[in-house]
């Protein structure tokens, strides 16, 4: 095994961690603006393989990166389940919302999602032909409670109040949204794997915003269910979990899901994480996006904390959170050879 990033994966202790960023194809590289203005609009673009394998690679050759990562949305799956999805510029994805039984009743059953996500599968063909040897192949989705946010609010919210509020108020309707949406997922990522990705990328961007029982119930048990039938597909696939903000809920998720790798978002300390979570497995993490924007002595500090802190055990470099739009592409390089000039 000689790609980097499937060697932390496996377990192996780097002398260099493998690096890629979440969101590195993104608005933040004038190469990637210029595409996206060829597809026409966002969604345009992740339903072109030919423009979306564009943008997946555009990185790799600029950065050379470990690993690439599928250009696509979290919310194609709702769309692919018969949501109406469009994105409004500036303010972000739309969708039409599942609040009642009438609103469910006509979302699609999870094992038809493969017609409609047939480019996202070419895409990832394409890429499995067109990217260098050693860049490994990640495929993605969004976590069931996430997505689920989505559908029910129509648009991202601060708290994730609607969701909530239908959680409580229906819980059987919540409860049936949340378990096509698990099935539709493990549909998805299975084909993702036939079609090229060599990891998968399970993204919970929303689960610090649940607590006690319901985290256990709608982050950590979808999960579960998600990862154990991809294993049985697929049990050479490793697996990435992110449960983004889980605070305290970091600890034993990875065992208590079967993921190969646990995402830590920019609010967990790297030392703290070394000795609690990193004990279970690899990590991956967890530089703050914000120095991608601001660079200087203290992305330099604060990669090097990070790549130190870690340094005992299986690690994959990456932020905290995807790159933002207003990132400095300079910045990037920074990073990557302060990662790679870190340990001796």
């Amino acid at each position: 095994m000689t790609k980097k990033l499937l060697r932390s994966l496996a377990g192996e202790t780097l002398e260099t961690p493998p690096i890629w960023m979440m969101r590195q194809a993104g608005r933040y590289l004038p190469e990637y603006r210029a595409t996206r203005a060829e597809a026409g609009d966002f969604l345009k673009l992740c339903y072109n393989p030919d423009l979306a394998a564009e943008v997946t690679l555009q990185p790799i050759r600029r950065y050379g990166f470990d690993a690439a990562i599928l250009f696509a949305d979290i919310l194609l799956i709702p769309e692919a389940l018969g949501a109406d999805l469009w994105f409004v510029t500036g303010e972000g994805p739309r969708l039409s919302t599942i609040t009642t039984e009438a609103d469910f009743a006509p979302l699609k059953p999870a094992d038809t999602v493969n017609d409609h996500l047939a480019p996202i599968y070419e895409t990832l063909r394409i890429l499995k032909t067109e990217l260098p040897s050693e860049t490994t192949l990640i495929g993605f989705a969004g976590a069931p409670w996430t997505v689920a946010t989505y559908m029910i609010a129509g648009r991202g919210t601060p708290d994730q109040g609607p969701a909530h509020a239908l959680k409580t108020e229906n819980p059987a309707l919540f409860e049936a949204l949340i378990d096509r949406i698990t099935d539709a997922t493990i549909v998805y990522l299975s084909a993702q794997i036939e079609a090229g990705a060599e990891v998968i990328k399970l993204f919970d961007s929303w689960a610090g915003s649940l607590t006690g029982d319901d985290f256990d119930h709608y982050a950590l048990a979808p999960a579960k269910k998600i990862i154990a039938a991809l294993k049985a597909r697929h049990p050479d696939t490793p697996i990435i979990a992110f449960p983004r903000e889980a605070k305290e809920r970091y600890l034993g998720f990875a065992k208590a899901t079967g993921a190969d790798c646990l995402a830590l978002d920019n609010s967990v300390d790297a030392t703290w994480a070394a000795e609690h979570l990193q004990k279970d497995g690899p990590v991956q993490g967890n530089l703050a996006s914000r120095h991608m924007v601001t660079g200087g002595d203290a992305l330099v500090e604060e990669t090097r904390a990070i790549v130190q802190a870690f340094s005992g055990g299986p690690h994959i470099f990456n932020l905290g959170h995807g790159i933002t739009p207003d990132a400095d592409p300079e910045n990037v390089h920074l990073m990557i050879e302060t990662v790679r000039e870190s340990r001796p």
